[in-house]
């Protein structure tokens, strides 16, 4: 199970740092999500996966420890926000610039390097 949890992990980093060196928006910000969801996943396997336990104190001695699932929680709101906010930056960065380029040209296009 861990070995399964790990490829998962590392697929989704590679996915996501393969689009976000890409060079249109809607790539990076894909990319973007994808370590993000990557971290989400690694912090929540960091809290030892446990099944079948109570996830508050009780009478026994095993419980399922809450502070990775509310990092994740956290960083789940977070990450919402912060791909609606580079969301609404790629449109404004499109209407204005004419392209969903990174760098705001097209490859044909020469400009001061």
């Amino acid at each position: 199970m861990e070995a399964l949890i790990a490829l998962i992990i590392g697929i989704l980093t590679a996915c996501g740092v393969f689009l976000a060196l890409r060079g249109q928006t809607f790539p990076v910000v894909l990319g973007l999500t994808f370590m993000s969801y990557a971290v989400n996943l690694f912090l929540f396997a960091m809290g030892r996966l446990a099944i079948g336990v109570p996830p508050v104190i009780a009478d026994g001695a095993r419980y399922t420890d809450p502070l990775p699932q509310a990092l994740v929680l956290t960083a789940i709101v977070i990450s919402f926000g912060m791909t609606a906010f580079v969301i609404v930056l790629a449109l404004k960065a499109r209407a204005e610039l004419g392209n969903d380029h990174v760098d705001g040209m097209h490859h044909d296009e020469e400009g001061p390097r």
